[in-house]
């Protein structure tokens, strides 16, 4: 059994009917439709092998006891797809019913690789160089992420009209729905403001005794609705790479968006745009493979800073440096490779062209790196 859940609006329904459509037999019924959920709650299945796909399930109060009895009934002749929005991954650590049964999936926004390369199963192996392939870069993908974001109603629909109202209906479900349905917030419209707050915060250390005196609440409050917000799949955060070697490493994490197009600041939005990509990279590795790989990031107290660092089993496995177009290296890549022994270092610059290795870092076209992930 797979569990399949991501951020509202980023295509789970689609991508499940895809899957659907290259089995041998499929059955498709969502909770959301009446006539649906009369034929979940009758549970009669077809007498030959199909994959049956559960969207929005969740939304059931007990669905999780009901689809163990289900799964454990006839998990010898059918398969299972339960799919559904931020809330299915809420409800799903609520408890352990459903423990040793199912394989949980994230499913992220479009990146570079996906729209250059389709939906290709990549293999790939911790710990080594990543294969980058000759040749020019293309743009045309990475630009039109930085202008819509990689939701796919406004990304295929490439308009900003579109874009603007997506934004909004997709906000208002947000507040008016998710939050709603997973927790008891009683003071909503500060946690709005957070929410307004966070953007212009993409890329930075997140205070939250900065973002306490701003909404005027207490500590405990924003440090809350930051979990709330996170587990929502509203924003991630990047934690510091901790390391006795390397001691005075700023704690704070780092906060970004999935929806990009929130971010004003172009600089923050490429940086927004890198970080989407190489978290997809860990947890496409995470959960198809199993490996521990993990997104940080590196600055210590004198304000050196390196934007990312990809670990696996706890290591440095490469660190990134986002630029929009200084193809000069950062001060701060020689530094932390040298003293974090990170194998691989790269610095991708979003308008620049070159492509060279000075001192063990690789600096390269954006688009170019991007491509070459997941």
């Amino acid at each position: 059994m797979v569990f399949l859940a991501g951020p509202r609006q980023v295509g789970k329904t689609t991508l499940a009917r895809r899957i659907m459509d290259k089995s041998a037999t499929g059955l498709y019924l969502s909770w959301d439709r009446r006539t649906d959920r009369l034929a979940i709650r009758e549970a009669r299945w077809p007498a030959d092998p199909t994959l049956v796909v559960l969207d929005e399930l969740h939304k059931w109060r007990d669905w999780k006891r009901w689809l163990k009895g289900e799964y454990d009934a006839h998990r010898n002749l059918h398969q299972f797809l339960v799919t559904g929005s931020a809330r299915l991954d809420v409800y799903r650590r609520g408890g352990d019913s459903l423990q040793g049964r199912y394989h949980h999936w994230r499913l992220h926004p479009f990146t570079t690789a996906e729209m250059e390369n389709g939906a290709a199963v990549k293999v790939l192996a911790p710990g080594r160089e990543i294969a980058i392939a000759a040749g020019t870069a293309k743009r045309a993908s990475l630009d039109a992420l930085l202008a819509y974001g990689g939701f796919p109603e406004p990304l295929f629909a490439a308009s900003a009209r579109t874009l603007r109202r997506w934004q909004r209906e997709r906000v208002d479900r947000f507040f008016r729905e998710d939050v709603r349905d997973v927790a008891t917030i009683h003071d909503l419209g500060s946690l709005e403001m957070l929410a307004d707050l966070v953007p212009g915060r993409v890329g930075s250390p997140l205070s939250l005794n900065s973002l306490r005196e701003d909404l005027e609440v207490s500590h405990t409050a924003v440090s809350r609705w930051i979990d709330l917000l996170d587990r929502l799949y509203h924003l991630f955060l990047i934690r510091p790479f901790a390391l006795r070697a390397l001691r005075g490493l700023k704690k704070m994490p780092k906060v970004y968006l999935w929806d990009t197009s929130l971010v004003d600041d172009a600089g923050a939005r490429f940086e927004n745009v890198v970080a989407l990509h190489l978290l997809k990279l860990c947890h496409y590795m995470q959960d198809r493979d199993g490996y521990r790989v993990d997104l940080h990031y590196l600055r210590d107290t004198t304000g050196r800073e390196v934007d990312f660092l990809v670990t696996w089993n706890g290591k440095p496995w490469f660190a990134v440096e986002a630029k929009v177009g200084d193809e000069n290296l950062a001060p701060a890549l020689p530094y932390f490779r040298e003293r974090l022994r990170i194998p691989y270092a790269y610095q991708v610059v979003l308008n620049g062209t070159a492509d060279y290795v000075k001192d063990g870092i690789r600096c390269l076209p954006a688009a170019k790196f991007l491509a070459a992930l997941v």
